[in-house]
């Protein structure tokens, strides 16, 4: 009942919302729901595997700048160009994991960093193909035909029916026997290998599904600011990423969506207080580690 109850209040909001919010108000929104997407995807391989990833802004930026790059260079439509990006995530993301995975602990941590600097590192340095630091403008906005997103309100709509969709099929993945294995790693590796569970093959299963989410989320991000550069997949977006899982609760279907709701509203909240971002985050993570360790969603 509680949970039909918080659906039906989230429906109401959404199309309040739509409704009412002006642009700017819609902008916000629209962010934070592309970082709910990646969020949510981050949370199958952390909140439910029990793996560290501090590599997923490269997923991201593989989507983004296949978008840009497609789209702009190429002439190829947005959409296509956003499913080729996914593909490229998750053929990334096997092809790197199969090495990486068989690490652990703060092995499997510093592993996934150094992925994400050299996604990072490669960005700028290949400027031929990424135009480095000047970054690729001009990509063209999302659409399907003659149906073409041009205004904030028509992005909200389509990224927040994805957050959904994600946010849905995650919950499946992890009531699936998919799901089953992974909790079982995360309870232990050595006893997850006693059961006959092939852990290395069912982590870089999981780390793929949730590359897919990253690179959706970077392409979407680029199709709609119709700019990226480095800055916009650096480390700090690794910093917001794990934030918002723990401020929105690791580990559960809509603590990264509550949590991205959280954080990517923040900025905006305190607009006044900008040259203190990184040390307001910092404090609301500490606060919520102390007092509600399970994030907000614990609290219900």
């Amino acid at each position: 009942m509680t949970s039909r109850i918080v659906m039906a209040a989230a429906v109401v909001a959404w199309l309040a919302l739509l409704r009412f919010a002006n642009d700017y108000v819609l902008t916000v929104l629209v962010l934070a729901g592309i970082y709910a997407i990646i969020a949510v995807g981050l949370n199958i391989f952390t909140g439910y595997t029990g793996q560290i990833s501090f590599g997923h802004n490269a997923f991201a930026a593989i989507g983004g700048y296949a978008s840009a790059i497609l789209t702009t260079d190429r002439g190829w439509p947005p959409l296509v160009a956003l499913v080729a990006g996914a593909g490229l995530a998750v053929a990334t993301a096997a092809l790197v994991g199969y090495p990486t995975l068989r690490l652990r602990g703060h092995y499997l941590a510093m592993g996934t960093l150094a992925l994400g600097l050299i996604s990072y590192v490669l960005s700028v340095q290949l400027e031929g193909l990424t135009r480095g630091f000047t970054g690729i403008s001009g990509i063209p906005p999302l659409g399907v035909g003659s149906l073409v997103m041009t205004t904030p309100r028509g992005y909200f709509v389509a990224v927040w029916l994805l957050v959904a969709v994600a946010t849905g099929s995650a919950w499946l993945i992890v009531h699936s026997r998919l799901g089953l294995a992974l909790r079982a790693i995360r309870g232990g590796e050595d006893a997850a290998r006693a059961l006959g569970i092939d852990v290395t093959r069912y982590k870089i299963q999981a780390l793929a599904i949730s590359a897919a989410y990253a690179s959706v989320a970077g392409s979407l991000f680029g199709h709609f600011v119709s700019y990226i550069s480095p800055e916009a997949f650096g480390l700090y977006m690794v910093v917001l990423l794990f934030t918002m899982l723990f401020v929105g609760g690791i580990g559960t279907t809509a603590g990264p969506v509550v949590g991205a709701i959280v954080i990517g509203s923040l900025p905006e909240v305190l607009s006044g207080f900008k040259d203190y971002r990184e040390l307001i985050y910092a404090a609301v993570l500490i606060v919520i580690l102390l007092f509600a360790p399970r994030g907000v969603l614990g609290l219900f």
